[in-house]
């Protein structure tokens, strides 16, 4: 029988490194630089709402879907 302890050991040594523990990247020097990365942060969370937009409106329309499958059956089975 495998030892489940040892097992929650391992995956609490295995834990990935946080930002403290990284090494500092370095400061863009010059202002095209620092706006390109400016940018490409911008763009890059822009994309990341843009795609928890869609998720959100795929889960309303499902729901809508689901609602509107119910009122039906309580219309057709009405007494």
């Amino acid at each position: 029988m495998p030892d489940h302890d040892a097992a929650a050991e391992r995956e609490t040594e295995a834990e990935p490194e946080t930002g403290a523990d990284r090494e500092p990247e370095a400061e863009p020097k010059t202002e095209a630089e620092r706006e390109a990365e400016a940018d490409r942060r911008r763009l890059s969370l822009e994309k990341k709402r843009e795609r928890y937009v869609w998720y959100y409106l795929a889960y309303f329309l499902f729901g809508i879907h689901i609602v509107a499958f119910v009122m039906i059956y309580a219309v057709l089975h009405a007494k």
